[in-house]
């Protein structure tokens, strides 16, 4: 597929703020740029300027087609950072967004990307999922059941039902299904760890207390041992979803970090 042209970009992109600093937001398999709005009620609109991103099939581009991995969401977003006229900027990515920024990342000119910000995200090695694991997520991509046994397992089983089933229903229609499934195969499988190994750029890696897989233990063994600019936080009260489930403490730890010289 080729890169999306400068009239296409505007479904791309949700954008809030007027600040200098500028910021891109990448979220999870059950997410979407729709997801942020509480976190962005915590955010001075003065100090940055964020986007929040859709993938190919999810969001406002739902109905764009692509091939739905990490490498074309990296052009897409290179090339709407273009569009919006940013020189330097700073990735945010949460879930499988961790590794699109890390694609966005080794895809820009060196220098272009300021900070990072892991927020219970995959790391370049993948979730190593072996065929049974990828077969349980890949179900998701046409069953709400089976997205709400994941959104509940994945925040620590301590949630709402309520809850956890308006999140897979929201989840399902803003996601197309072979979108889903293809970028599953590249953050369930793909290991580029070998390319982001020493880089230097400043990396926040934020894990939730009651996140089961996405562990303190795992970033230290993934994250901080491969960028040596990073450091971890954990996060209280929540599981896998930060920005839903404490989303004002998220929008102040990552805008203190980002705001950092």
């Amino acid at each position: 597929m080729t890169a999306p042209t400068t009239t296409q970009l505007a479904q791309f992109g949700h954008e809030f703020g007027r600040g200098p600093r500028k910021v891109m937001v990448f979220g999870g398999a059950f997410g979407h740029s729709g997801d942020w709005r509480a976190f962005c009620e915590g955010l001075d609109p003065d100090a940055a300027t964020w986007v929040f991103f859709d993938y190919r099939g999810y969001g406002r581009a739902r109905a764009t087609l692509g091939n739905y991995t990490f490498e074309e969401a990296a052009v897409d977003a290179l090339e709407l950072a273009a569009a919006l006229g940013w020189g330097r900027f700073s990735l945010v990515g949460h879930s499988m967004g961790g590794v699109a920024i890390q694609r966005v990342l080794l895809a820009a000119a060196p220098g272009r990307i300021e900070r990072m910000v892991a927020l219970t995200a995959v790391p370049a090695c993948g979730s190593r999922m072996d065929a049974q694991r990828l077969a349980m997520f890949d179900k998701a991509a046409h069953d709400v059941a089976q997205r709400q046994f994941i959104l509940d397992f994945s925040t620590g089983r301590r949630l709402p039902a309520v809850w956890l089933r308006r999140q897979a229903l929201d989840s399902a229609a803003c996601t197309a299904p072979q979108a889903f499934s293809g970028y599953l195969r590249d953050w369930g499988t793909v290991d580029f760890s070998e390319r982001v190994r020493g880089n230097p750029v400043p990396v926040m890696v934020l894990a939730g207390a009651c996140d089961p897989t996405l562990t303190r233990e795992l970033m230290e063994r993934t994250w901080l041992a491969w960028y040596p600019n990073a450091t971890l936080e954990v996060l209280d009260g929540c599981g896998h979803y930060p920005m839903l489930e404490v989303p004002l403490a998220l929008a102040r730890a990552v805008g203190d970090f980002l705001q950092q010289p």
